[in-house]
């Protein structure tokens, strides 16, 4: 049978891109907030110091856990209401998180980062709402301008928990967490304007079953990019805020450092697409494995502010490429009917794979020290690297007669 012609406009996908950036920003400056706060608050709340980063495995079970489910609501409902009512559920989580730390409820504070991980899910489904009713040519495009959103995140996420951290004075950090309810609820409002049709989505075709459009080779690879670069980038990021407080830095001083690993994260976003398109995604997610590498040699040579600022900052560039390389990638392995699983498949394999990181981030500081939690990202990037050639030398072989 053959495929359903897809209509393409540029035009509406370049105003959905321009809203979703915005709600990636006003979504990122919520997480920011909480990679910030998470295992700090979690040190205050746990008694035990190897529990003190579950708060942010939470949030990424949260996600692990409802990406799927929420893929295939939007396919029911729409992009529109499913990112609404997403964001509406971290606000929830928000202001849980707030009651929680006055109340100092372990528990509680889990459930508030768990309802974050809900928001974080349908966010993570932006980039792909992006390339929805894009051309392939701008395809690449539209994805990376969704994660410059990400920029504005870093600048404000940061400032924004240096300004309330003390906002409700002796509890610290509740402050921080009302004001992530607030711009979840900003972001719901923004959200309402994006225009991606869903009519008829129901009763089209499905396309060909799950099990052969994951089984493709490119499918595969770029999957486990993502899955490579994302979970790296949690394990290292999630304990470095602990680490710097176990070596005598400040909060403000561990707030810099996220700041500018956040703006490394994004603001290679605005070249991104063009680099992928002109040297393909799979070299391009190459290069961010090699950068993952260089974040880590940068923690093992020493605990001073500068190897945590420089190690930071490259996790953030190799995040950016080794991830929007593997989302472009995966765009190329299915058809518009079956978007849907298929990215549902992906960002639950990638989400799973950083709520295993994240709760190792815990454990490999608190029992083996922080040369351990940098030690742990050769193996993974040795793997994407061998994949990644795989893939490379797979598409290169000529076909037999």
């Amino acid at each position: 049978m053959t495929a359903p012609a897809v209509h393409f406009d540029d035009t509406k996908a370049r105003r959905n891109a321009v809203i979703l950036a915005i709600a990636q920003a006003l979504y990122g400056a919520v997480t920011t907030a909480l990679v910030v706060t998470a295992g700090l608050v979690g040190s205050q709340l746990s008694s035990d110091p190897a529990w003190a980063t579950m708060p942010m495995s939470m949030m990424i079970i949260g996600t692990a856990t409802t990406t799927f489910p929420i893929s295939l609501m939007m396919k029911r409902v729409g992009r529109r209401v499913g990112f609404v009512s997403c964001a509406l559920a971290g606000a929830v989580g928000g202001l849980v998180g707030t009651y929680a730390i006055f109340e100092r409820s372990f528990g509680l504070f889990l459930l508030g980062a768990f309802l974050l991980g809900i928001y974080q899910a349908s966010a993570s489904y932006y980039r792909f709402a992006a390339a929805d009713t894009a051309s392939p040519a701008f395809r690449p495009k539209a994805i990376s301008w969704v994660m410059t959103g990400g920029i504005a995140a870093a600048l404000f996420g940061t400032l924004m928990v240096m300004g309330t951290v003390d906002l409700f004075s002796p509890v610290t950090f509740a402050g921080t967490w009302a004001a992530m309810a607030g711009l979840s609820v900003l972001g719901a409002v923004l959200l309402l304007a994006i225009d991606i049709p869903h009519k008829d989505d129901i009763a089209k075709p499905t396309g060909r079953p799950l099990g052969v459009i994951a089984r493709q080779p490119r499918y595969i690879v770029a999957a486990l990019t993502a899955m490579i670069a994302y979970g790296i980038m949690v394990l290292v990021m999630t304990a470095t805020p602990v680490a710097m407080l176990g070596c005598g830095f400040s909060v403000q001083d561990s707030s810099w450092v996220i700041q500018w690993h956040a703006l490394a994260m994004f603001v290679p976003s605005f070249f991104t697409g063009s680099l992928i398109a002109r040297f393909g995604a799979e070299k391009i997610s190459a290069l961010g494995m090699v950068l993952l590498v260089a974040a880590a040699v940068a923690g093992l040579m020493g605990i001073r502010f500068e190897n945590f600022a420089v190690g930071l900052i490259l996790l953030g560039l190799g995040w950016n490429f080794g991830f929007i390389g593997g989302t472009t990638l995966l765009t190329t392995t299915y058809e518009s009917a079956e978007r849907n699983k298929a990215q549902g498949l992906n960002d639950f394999l990638v989400f799973g794979t950083t709520a295993l990181t994240s709760l190792s981030a815990g454990k490999l500081l608190a029992w083996f020290g922080w040369d351990a939690v940098n030690y742990a990202v050769f193996p993974m990037v040795l793997l994407g690297l061998v994949m990644i050639g795989w893939l490379m030398t797979h598409r290169a072989s000529p076909k037999p007669a």
